[in-house]
């Protein structure tokens, strides 16, 4: 009980910042005044689609809400015999899982801890701008229109996911494994893909502009209507299917391309190294705009 007693401590808190009565929140809410009060003495909790609800009225957002779930998880720890070490105990996070839900317009920017659970969803119009969403499990959802811009989604799992119309500009996507995954038309500009690996997926009608691209693999994925720039180093392309592809003002170093046709990729303004150049070749691709590094 200790938990929700101090959830509910903040939000009789945050209620009366507002100069709202135990009634007027809860015909806000849309719910009954006893529900309110439930909440303020310990007694339950709002589920996590009224958490949303609750700290927009509040004019909170819901880190507000997980700092009483850590400072709980603390004095529980504090109380009780642990076999974890003080800096284990301080790092403890709280623990969301936002699965199978339906959020629509819900606005999580800002957020910590989110890379727990997040599957099984239909996520729509949502902002999670500048999250730390490290080590996101994302399973099983439709996402679309949702706004990841500079979100951390670096160690992440995306996988059997239809990511449509979605916005993931300037998002650190380091290590993160894209897994049989429909990806259309989506903004991935300035993304960093270093790590990164997409296989048995389809990336459609996507901009990839200005992203880096380092280690990334690509893994029996078809590829459609992408414009690639900027530097390619130490990548793969293996077992792809290319329809409408171009590389523009692109250098690769170390770039591997094993796939049965390249006559679906065009390179514009383009450099490579030996090696690369040697696998372009190999596959028949168009070299005549490639320029091959001496050094």
């Amino acid at each position: 009980m200790l938990t929700t007693i101090m959830l509910g401590n903040k939000i009789s808190e945050a209620r009366k910042e507002k100069n709202l009565s135990q009634s007027q929140l809860a015909q806000q809410l849309s719910i009954s005044s006893q529900a309110v009060g439930k909440w303020e003495r310990g007694e339950s909790m709002p589920d996590i689609i009224t958490f949303n609800r609750l700290a927009e009225v509040l004019g909170v957002d819901l880190n507000y809400f997980s700092e009483g779930f850590q400072a709980a998880n603390m004095e529980k720890a504090s109380a009780e015999p642990s076999t974890e070490s003080p800096s284990e105990i301080q790092e403890k996070k709280p623990s969301w899982d936002l699965s199978q839900g339906n959020w629509v317009d819900a606005d999580f920017s800002g957020l910590k801890n989110l890379g727990e659970k997040f599957s099984a969803s239909n996520m729509q119009r949502c902002l999670f701008i500048g999250s730390e969403m490290s080590g996101l499990l994302l399973e099983s959802n439709n996402v679309d229109s949702c706004d990841f811009s500079n979100s951390d989604i670096s160690n992440s799992h995306i996988q059997t996911s239809n990511l449509v119309n979605s916005s993931f500009r300037d998002c650190s996507l380091k290590e993160a494994e894209f897994s049989s995954n429909q990806i259309k038309n989506c903004d991935f500009s300035g993304a960093d893909f270093t790590g990164a690996v997409f296989k048995v997926s389809a990336v459609l009608k996507t901009k990839m502009s200005g992203a880096i691209w380092n280690r990334t693999t690509f893994y029996a994925t078809q590829i459609t209507a992408i414009v690639f720039d900027g530097t390619f180093n130490d990548c793969s392309f293996e077992n792809c299917e290319f329809s409408k592809v171009i590389f523009q003002n692109a250098t690769l170093t170390n770039t591997f391309f094993k796939n049965k046709s390249m006559k679906r990729i065009r390179f514009i303004n383009c450099k490579a190294d030996k090696l690369t150049y040697a696998f372009l070749k190999s596959g028949k691709a168009d070299i005549t705009d490639i320029t091959l590094l001496t050094s």
